[in-house]
Formats: structure tokens, sequence, C-alpha cells
């Protein structure tokens, strides 16, 4: 393959991968790479873009194609997430993702983390509150001297509540209460994740 033919490729991936976060409700940057490569009969991994690449295609396809749509559900998404804040206001809830840097596709997941002293306290808040939920885990790049992968990156699992809301699916990540002053790491480029606390989201949203 030509390098024009391979660079050309390779930007059909990211775009087909950013249709599919836009749209979809695909978070993982991995996962719709890899799907998007398959459907464009990419059979080698070194055509797959950066993560970093599809970011960009995200940003432009949301801006060509949901100029209208986009905006508007950012700002819902934003606000069904201030109120669930307010709802965990004893954890230290705050913003993070795509509904926090403003690409947040029509289907995405709302991530908030919180800071707690045990995941039984906010299993048991939810429990009370009457929240139905589902736990798993997730697999952060921070910036500490944890376990750490192949790559080099350090890296906590923490446990994850999932709920389900009429704006989409809202991911509760459950830190321990030190782990504020622990950057998790973005997927897109490896740089330091921001994160907004309810009174950042308000003043966020008051922006227009």
């Amino acid at each position: 393959m030509s390098k024009e033919n391979f660079q050309h490729l390779r930007q059909l991936i990211a775009q087909q991968a950013a249709r599919m976060m836009a749209e979809d409700g695909v978070s993982d940057y991995a996962y719709a790479k890899k799907k998007a490569g398959r459907q464009l009969g990419a059979a080698d991994n070194s055509t797959l873009p950066s993560n970093a690449e599809v970011e960009e295609e995200l940003k432009l396809y949301n801006a060509l194609f949901l100029s209208e749509e986009q905006p508007e559900n950012l700002r819902d998404l934003r606000n069904n997430a201030l109120f669930t804040m307010q709802l965990l206001a004893r954890f230290n809830p705050h913003l993070t993702g795509t509904v926090l840097d403003g690409t947040a596709g029509l289907l995405s997941e709302t991530h908030i983390h919180l800071f707690a002293d045990s995941i039984k306290e906010v299993e048991m808040f939810l429990l009370n509150q009457q929240i139905p939920f589902d736990v798993n885990e997730k697999s952060y790049r921070v910036m500490n001297d944890g376990k750490r992968d192949k790559k080099g990156d350090s890296r906590k699992t923490v446990p994850v509540f999932t709920l389900e809301t009429d704006k989409g699916l809202i991911k509760l990540s459950v830190f321990d209460v030190d782990d504020i002053r622990v950057a998790t790491k973005r997927a897109a480029d490896g740089s330091n994740a921001e994160r907004l606390n309810i009174e950042g989201v308000k003043a966020l949203l008051a922006q227009g």
C-alpha cells in the first residue's frame, strides 16, 4: 500500500470511528477503531489511527453534522450530570470525560468520579435512595506509583456504578477520598483529565 493510500485509509477509519462515537454512543476508542477498521477492510492494526486523530474527527463530525442537535444534547447531559452530582454531593462528585470536554455524542455516557471511604458507603446510599444500578470495574491510567501496565503507565482499578437515566447511562467511578489529588489520564492523548466539581459545572452551564 502506498503512503498516500495508507494515510487515506487511516483517515477513513478515524472518520468512521468518530461517527460511531457521535451517533451510536460508543465511548471506547479502541473498540470504535477496531470496528471501523474491520468495516473498511483494514487487516493490519498499523493502519488504525491514534485516539487523538479520532478525537479530532469527532469534533469535526459534531460541528458538521450535529451542529444543531449536539449543543442542545450536551447541555441536557450536563444538566443531568449536575442533578446527579447534587444528589451525591456527600461523595465530592466531579464531572469528567466527553460531557465535560464538549465532545459528547448523542448517546454518550456521562462519567462522574466519586471520592468515598468505601464502595459500601456509595452502594448503601443508592439502595436507600432506591436508585437501580449495576456494578463493575474500570482501570484508569493515573499519575502515581500504582501497578504498571505493559506501556509503563501506572494503573488503578476502581468500582463503577452504572445508572440508567432518561438522558443515557451515568458511570460513577468510586475512588478513595485521597485520590482527589491523583490525576487520571485522558484516553485521547494521555494528558491529565480535567475534572469539575458541582460549583464548576454550575459555572460551566451558566456560560451558556
